[in-house]
């Protein structure tokens, strides 16, 4: 028998991940529409919370739900061996191979098991997107408390532009990843179900 292609706690954060999210970036365009920076507003028929209040209530929840789902990812990632095996080796050339052929629609999904070079980029990328996203969080939540890292990211103020930069990056993220998932419907069904469709298993079992 096969072993999953994600094992039941990758799912479940996962999916922990994507509502902790969803309720971050549609709360966190609520509390910027309280004091713009930049020249536009986020339409409020797609922001949470109603009000400034209640939108950081949720902002906040779904904060520490990042945090300790993230933190529990991580960690059960590198202590199984599947952060490296999945996500590593990576190369500049390999990236740069792997999106070309993407463009020319040429990169191939046959088996779910393995990630591209893109793939492992992208993914790599969010997580280190999401440690920003938490970090100028920190400075923004208790600036006084978090002094020092206040000062690294360059003060108050721009540690608030390098929250919506990172939101902004990860918007784009999740964007791109919804587009992939619907050219390639079954990435959705593995990550729902843990394990690759009949054509896959009938591909993995030729060449075991």
């Amino acid at each position: 028998m096969l072993k999953p292609i994600h094992p039941v706690w990758m799912r479940f954060t996962h999916w922990l991940n994507a509502l902790a999210v969803l309720v971050l970036v549609t709360s966190g365009w609520r509390i910027y529409n309280a004091a713009p920076f930049f020249p536009f507003e986020i339409p409020g028929a797609i922001t949470l919370g109603g009000w400034l209040g209640g939108a950081l209530q949720w902002h906040f929840a779904a904060m520490w739900l990042l945090a300790a789902n993230g933190l529990i990812y991580l960690t059960l990632n590198t202590a199984s061996g599947r952060l490296f095996a999945k996500f590593f080796p990576l190369s500049i050339g390999g990236i740069v191979h792997d999106a070309l052929a993407a463009l020319h629609g040429k990169l191939s999904h046959a088996d779910p098991r393995h990630y591209n070079s893109v793939q492992r980029f992208a993914y790599l990328f969010v997580m280190l997107d999401i440690a920003v996203l938490v970090l100028s969080g920190l400075v923004l939540w208790k600036s006084v408390q978090f002094g020092v890292l206040r000062d690294l990211l360059g003060g108050y103020d721009f540690a608030r532009r390098i929250h919506f930069v990172a939101m902004a990056l990860l918007v784009g993220f999740v964007g791109v990843h919804l587009v992939m998932v619907a050219l390639v419907p079954k990435t959705l069904l593995s990550m729902l179900s843990g394990r690759a469709g009949a054509r896959e298993v009938a591909t993995k079992g030729e060449s075991a």
